[in-house]
């Protein structure tokens, strides 16, 4: 009974383990092909990288995931930058580590 106990145990840390190294996602439900993606604190206007460096294509089309790396939990302004030239920004979204974070068109404030 107790080896039962100490498998169960190991399983369930495992998978605290394996969920831990999920990587965090951004996900494209906007119309259009993101090229430019970056993220900065809320409010702060502190862009980082081009995340779309991260794809083997460097873009990120609708319905597809990006992987975001450098990246902590909190709530981040997306600044989002399209093959036209256009430039949105969505402000307020939430990041969790190791989860899926997505933008539609309605989440944006464009400008060209």
């Amino acid at each position: 009974m107790r080896f039962f106990a100490v498998a169960a145990l190991a399983l369930l840390c495992a998978a605290g383990a394996q969920a831990a190294e999920k990587p965090t996602r951004f996900w494209n439900l906007t119309a259009k092909t993101v090229s430019d993606l970056r993220l900065s604190p809320a409010g702060a206007g502190a862009f980082g990288e081009n995340q779309c460096l991260n794809d083997k294509d460097r873009e990120v089309d609708h319905d597809e995931r990006l992987v975001v790396k450098g990246v902590d939990s909190g709530v981040y302004d997306l600044k989002i930058g399209y093959q036209d030239g256009r430039v949105c920004l969505a402000r307020n979204v939430t990041v969790e580590k190791g989860q899926v974070f997505s933008v539609e068109d309605k989440d944006l404030d464009c400008k060209k």
